[in-house]
């Protein structure tokens, strides 16, 4: 069993733990919270050993009446691989404790790419990172890009991706976040940094991107034209993209318009928190004009970054290949 410990249990670290727990392969060392809050409880709750990650505040959590079972560095030296869930940047600062007890570690996508010995996504490079000794899973928009892309290559080539990304403005759990009225271009200038993101992983990918943020925390939002090398009609695309076990073609007969009713369909299908670990494409928006391909798709920022830790665990502890890991992966959560 792969030990693996989780340093930050927020939006992504939570649902890290819980994927990995779901694994067959795979054991919960523990995780790493800065504070005694609700979700400290609630890793305590769903039977995880709980460390302080911050030693000078590490008291905070027995005046709390939380039982920590010692600080992050005991769980770095108990950990096979440690998964850094903290907040942007503060991933880089814990990389050289890292180093001291010879742990591999997977970073997430707010950090920059040069935290880590290569950028990672299952379905594009899996075999980039076996081995590693510092993996960056890219971003929830460059996963879902990234996702989409790679079979479209392997199929026709690519010769131009245009992507406008109209990004939710915060996390259901981010009440200080914003724009409250307004879209907001983000940033101004163009391209936004989730095209040269994507060019971490396709480095030879032409690439342009734009960003805008929106008074929403549901989804994020792409609208996306692709040029291809090939001209294939609307109907061979669709059938193509409903092949990818990370992308779900929603049927227009199911009648979903938009993000809301996509986290409502998610609840109903009994998905765990509502997540939706894949990309969701509309059919009906599949479109193509000689060698131009068009869609929407909404990516979860929550969550579609999970399946892809547990597939970097495997890759770094060279435990599986990529075919391997992704079918245990998806078969485990339901994907």
């Amino acid at each position: 069993m792969i030990r693996v410990g989780i340093n930050g249990y927020g939006t992504i670290g939570k649902r890290v733990a819980d994927a990995v727990r779901d694994q067959p392969d795979m054991d919960v060392v523990g995780v790493a919270k800065t504070s005694p809050n609700y979700e400290a409880e609630q890793a305590l709750a769903r039977g995880y050993d709980l460390y302080a990650a911050i030693e000078d505040r590490s008291h905070k959590f027995a005046e709390a009446g939380i039982e920590t079972a010692g600080l992050v560095d005991d769980l770095v030296a108990q950990s096979d691989v440690v998964v850094d869930a903290t907040p942007s940047g503060v991933g880089a600062q814990n990389r050289a404790l890292y180093e001291e007890y010879d742990t591999p570690a997977i970073y997430q996508g707010g950090e920059d790419a040069d935290v880590a010995d290569v950028s990672f996504n299952a379905r594009s490079n899996y075999e980039e990172a076996v081995d590693a000794d510092h993996v960056r899973v890219v971003s929830c928009n460059t996963t879902g890009l990234s996702r989409l892309v790679a079979p479209l290559r392997e199929a026709y080539g690519v010769e131009k991706v245009r992507a406008t990304l109209v990004r939710r403005g915060g996390d259901p759990s981010q009440p200080n976040r914003g724009p409250i009225n307004d879209a907001l271009p983000d940033p101004i200038s163009i391209p936004s940094h989730h095209g040269p993101d994507v060019n971490t992983i396709f480095p030879d990918l032409d690439i342009d991107t734009l960003g805008l943020k929106v008074p929403t925390t549901l989804m994020h939002m792409h609208a996306i034209n692709v040029t291809l090398a090939a001209e294939p009609d609307a109907a061979e695309v669709r059938e193509l993209l409903g092949e990818q076990s990370r992308i779900t073609v929603v049927d227009e007969h199911l009648g979903i318009e938009g993000t809301g009713q996509l986290k409502e369909w998610a609840l109903d299908r009994g998905r765990p928190r509502g997540d939706l670990w894949e990309n969701c494409l509309w059919g009906e928006s599949v479109t193509t004009e000689g060698s131009d391909f068009y869609c929407f798709q909404a990516i979860h920022q929550e969550s579609d970054v999970v399946p892809e830790n547990v597939d970097a665990i495997r890759a770094v502890t060279d435990s599986a290949d990529a075919a391997e890991s992704v079918a245990t992966t998806n078969d485990s959560l339901g994907i």
